[in-house]
């Protein structure tokens, strides 16, 4: 009987230690029922078992690709401003990511220190996939103390070199007899005149970089427009006299009620919005799988702005209810935006006739080539003081721009073409064409 007690008390006693438990240095008496004790050692768990719970999952983030546009399914990493082990705070951008179109800044949504990058600069994500991990309960590092300036009183003198102890000064040897000089021999024969050699042309090295994803999506995009549409390009001169002294009279006051510089560009949008409303067919475009020309109700002009990675057409949308003021505010915020590389896509899709200005660079003439799906596109180029016959058949030098149309022949025939650009050019020269409407 004393013996099946025994094993009963022994089993709950061994059922009760725990696995990482430490021996106790009081021993512990089980008392048994015919008044003998059992003298064993208990083992209690160590201190940080009997603690509260606590919660061992790391608060680790992981950061998806972003979504950048309804047609962009992946980018290209092209910078990683911090490394893994990094500390960064709300908003530090992590990762910089390129597609066709724009970069994105991918930044991260609060302060941590970054675990992990999945990739490698050069490497395409998809979009939704895991981008970085961030461990958001990281302390953030301790701001450093001002530096001390390095000045003459606290710097450590370096030690110096033991100098060399001075050799002791030998005897001057007694002056011995020179001997007598040897006859002067004979001058050699001048070398034999070598060959002619090449002149040194410098450095002649060369540099390869990769092409960006905006660059090879520019040259898809003229390619293809290249190789579909039927382009054709004419031209016809505009005088930016009239014009030129409009802007010059009303420009103090322009800029002092609307805050903004009134400049050429607002002009020609105005004059292409009432051409593509007088010629329709130049704002439609062929459905070439549907086999259908879409004619639109609305007037959307794409802008080209030089940007620091490309050519970038932002759009200015409904511009038959923009007023001068309206397109200038809403270029300057375009040109902003190139400049800081902020533009969406958004901002960039859609437009239904563009407008590229190479005069700004100093171009007399150009064929532009048009942005798909869109069918004729504008070229300006530089105001030039030329020599034009006037109404009086006088010889006068006139401030002159060649202005260029290049239209898909497979939709625009030559008339509509033609009467479009010269509307345009009439409407520049004649600006009071514009507030009638004529």
């Amino acid at each position: 009987m004393i013996t099946k007690c025994r094993s009963a008390v022994l089993s709950a006693a061994r059922r009760s230690l725990v696995a990482a438990a430490r021996p106790s240095a009081q021993p512990t008496r089980i008392f048994l029922s015919n008044g003998r004790y059992l003298q064993a050692r208990t083992f209690v768990a160590p201190a940080s078992f009997a603690a509260p719970s606590i919660n061992l999952a790391m608060p680790v983030k992981t950061i998806d690709v972003p979504t950048m546009g309804d047609s962009i399914t992946e980018g290209t990493i092209v910078d990683l401003p911090v490394a893994p082990g990094d500390y960064v705070q709300t908003d530090d951008v992590v990762v910089v990511l390129e597609t066709d179109k724009v970069s994105v800044d991918v930044r991260a949504p609060e302060g941590g220190q970054l675990v992990e990058v999945f990739g490698e600069v050069d490497d395409v994500v998809e979009v939704g996939s895991g981008l970085f991990r961030i461990d958001t309960d990281a302390d953030a590092p301790e701001a450093s103390g001002e530096p001390i300036e390095e000045t003459a009183d606290n710097l450590t003198p370096e030690k110096e070199p033991p100098a060399a102890e001075a050799a002791p000064a030998k005897p001057a040897p007694a002056s011995a007899p020179h001997p007598a000089e040897p006859a002067p021999k004979a001058a050699p024969p001048p070398p034999p005149p070598q060959a002619d050699t090449p002149a040194f042309l410098g450095q002649r090295t060369e540099r390869r970089t990769k092409m960006s994803r905006m660059r090879q999506r520019i040259a898809s995009r003229l390619k293809t427009a290249q190789n579909t549409a039927a382009m054709l390009t004419t031209f016809q001169e505009c005088d930016m006299g009239a014009l030129m002294e409009l802007r010059k009279k009303h420009q103090d006051a322009f800029t002092a009620k609307h805050g903004i510089k009134l400049g050429f560009m607002s002009a020609f949008v105005q004059a292409a919005t009432a051409a593509l409303q007088e010629v329709p067919v130049v704002n439609g475009f062929i459905d070439d799988e549907t086999k259908e020309i879409v004619y639109r109700e609305y007037v959307d002009i794409s802008v080209a702005v030089a940007s620091p990675t490309g050519l970038v057409v932002p759009v200015l949308r409904n511009t038959e209810n923009m007023s001068f003021a309206d397109v200038e505010h809403n270029i300057a915020m375009y040109a902003e935006k190139a400049k800081s590389g902020t533009l969406s896509l958004d901002d960039m899709a859609g437009g239904t006739f563009t407008i590229s200005n190479g005069g700004v660079f100093g171009s007399l003439m150009g064929t532009p080539i048009i942005n798909p799906p869109q069918s004729a596109v504008l070229g300006m180029h530089a105001t030039k003081m030329r020599a034009v016959v006037n109404d009086k058949g006088e010889v006068v030098a006139r401030p002159m721009m060649y202005l260029a149309l290049t239209y898909d022949h497979r939709l625009i025939d030559g008339r509509e073409g033609v009467t479009f650009l010269k509307s345009i050019a009439d409407k520049i020269s004649d600006p009071t064409k514009l507030l009638l409407e004529v």
